[in-house]
């Protein structure tokens, strides 16, 4: 489908949120008021963010806020198919008390 030239209800707004929008791609503000320091409203530096965000630092955070027993599971669990299939027939097979 071919697209026709649209018909815009008001040229001048559309104009002024086209240039608002290019200064804000291209910087301007950024450049036209430079920060004294760069920080944030934490004081934490762009590198300390990059770390704290990396897949490594957060793979450590979900593994530290698994629970004791998730991690026992884990640790002790058969990494073969057929040990996965005997232990459950263990389990299975106990007598409930």
């Amino acid at each position: 489908i071919p697209l026709s030239n649209p018909v815009v209800a008001e040229p001048e707004a559309c104009d002024q949120m086209y240039e608002s929008l290019a200064r804000l791609h291209s910087n301007y503000y950024k450049h036209k008021y430079p920060r004294p320091r760069d920080t944030s409203f934490s004081g934490l530096s762009v590198e300390e963010y990059k770390l704290i965000l990396s897949t490594d630092t957060l793979e450590e955070f979900q593994e530290m806020n698994k629970s004791v027993w998730r991690k026992l599971q884990e640790k002790f669990a058969p990494t073969r198919p057929e040990e996965k299939h005997r232990a459950w027939t263990r389990v299975l097979s106990r007598p409930r008390t």
